[in-house]
């Protein structure tokens, strides 16, 4: 079945603000198309978010034209011909027709023009280089269309010259795989990517672990990291991998098919390295995540692995020392690896039952506060300093032990002791 070649039916399309835009800058000889994710996504019948277009017009004239029309025009990346335009309260980023005269890998210094086949032939992926015209027509001038159809991520023109222009190519060529490609990637990608591998280490940590993320968010990444482990990609960016394996990504996918879990890149991450805190920390800091995701990776690290058959008085002290989040992500994985041990051990659907209790539990639990304070404590005649510190964290312990049921009055009877 042929893909369509129009999207001039899709609600996004139709937008007054997509074709206000439209009529800005279809006229007086110039031109603007959609191009890229939207046409993509359309086509393959995935939500469009973001409307992205290009144009013939220089990124000066795109904000005249613009702020002629009353349309607010940030130049957000006008060096390298983008103009954002809010029309609506909604953002279209506006890129003038290029190609990169120079580049070293990382960074591209860029000419404006106006040859269509010239800035297609420029852009990554043929997928990534369909336009729609004015009337919702797909323009295909590198192949993209009958990629699309066979599910392949084929570089335009040849693979290592696209990848020579951004290393980052390497990891994107991944990501776009896991989220729309098919079958065998294509073999000039396989071995540009290859040929690459060293040169991702010249990249920004940062540009590095947002490609990452966004693989592992795809609905099903195992493929992409099977490939990136072949051709050594994913020792070069993921080291804590090599020794570890990916081979329990497939019984998370399969368990967060099976059980509704939403699909959760900081997860799969964890489901690929050992949960070593000083690696995790090391981790952490070279991609430069943020203190949230360092943090959730920390506490994953250092949260103790809960027998699957404790009871779950054991699992609400672990929770309020450790964490609900962090405990809940020691359980997940355990309860993957146990449904994967399962059709050759019935022993572990046990272990899985166990593990599921636990996550029930777990989603139910409220943190009990603990009822004694410092001022109840100097309200005995306490006087305020380490001690008192110490004397409130032991209260504390002895409550957390008696699975809080330790009253205030028992507490400040003991801490008058």
């Amino acid at each position: 079945m042929s893909a369509p070649t129009s999207v001039a039916d899709e609600d996004w399309f139709k937008a007054p603000a997509l074709k206000r835009i439209f009529e800005l800058l279809n006229r007086d000889e110039g031109e603007v198309r959609v191009v890229g994710g939207a046409v993509r996504n359309a086509l393959m019948g995935i939500a469009v978010t973001d409307v992205d277009l290009a144009t013939t017009w220089p990124p000066e004239q795109v904000v005249e034209r613009a702020e002629a029309a009353d349309i607010r025009a940030v130049p957000t990346g006008i060096d390298h011909g983008t103009v954002t335009l809010f029309v609506d309260g909604q953002g279209f980023e506006i890129t003038t027709l290029r190609h990169d005269a120079e580049t070293d890998g990382r960074h591209a210094v860029v000419a404006f023009g106006t040859d269509w086949q010239v800035d297609a032939e420029r852009r990554d992926f043929t997928v990534n280089a369909l336009y729609a015209d004015q009337e919702g027509r797909v323009v295909d001038l590198v192949g993209g269309l009958e990629d699309l159809e066979t599910g392949t991520i084929r570089f335009i023109g040849e693979a290592d010259e696209r990848v020579a222009e951004d290393y980052l190519r390497v990891l994107r060529y991944f990501r776009f795989y896991a989220h729309y490609g098919s079958g065998r990637p294509d073999a000039a990608a396989l071995k540009a990517c290859t040929r690459a591998r060293e040169k991702l280490a010249t990249l920004s940590a940062e540009r590095i672990w947002k490609e990452i993320r966004l693989l592992f968010s795809a609905s099903d990444p195992g493929r992409a990291l099977l490939w990136m482990r072949q051709t050594g990609v994913l020792t070069a960016v993921l080291p804590e991998t090599e020794k570890w394996g990916i081979d329990s990504i497939a019984g998370l996918i399969a368990t967060e098919n099976a059980l509704g879990w939403e699909p959760d890149a900081m997860l799969r991450l964890m489901a690929v390295i050992p949960p070593d805190p000083e690696r995790v920390r090391s981790l952490a800091e070279r991609l430069k995540m943020s203190r949230a995701e360092a943090e959730r990776l920390r506490q994953w690290a250092e949260a103790p692995l809960l027998q699957p058959t404790a009871a779950t008085t054991v699992l609400d002290r672990l929770m309020y020392r450790h964490g609900v989040l962090p405990m809940c992500d020691r359980i997940r994985l355990a309860l993957v690896s146990a449904r994967g041990r399962a059709e050759a051990d019935p022993a572990a659907m046990t272990e899985a039952a166990g593990h599921n209790r636990h996550l029930a539990h777990a989603k139910a639990w409220s943190k009990p506060e603990f009822p004694v304070s410092g001022g109840d404590l100097i309200a005995l005649g306490m006087e305020p300093g380490p001690a008192m510190g110490a004397r409130l964290q032991a209260l504390e312990e002895r409550w957390i032990e008696s699975n809080f049921m330790l009253s205030k009055g028992a507490l400040l009877e003991a801490g008058a002791e």
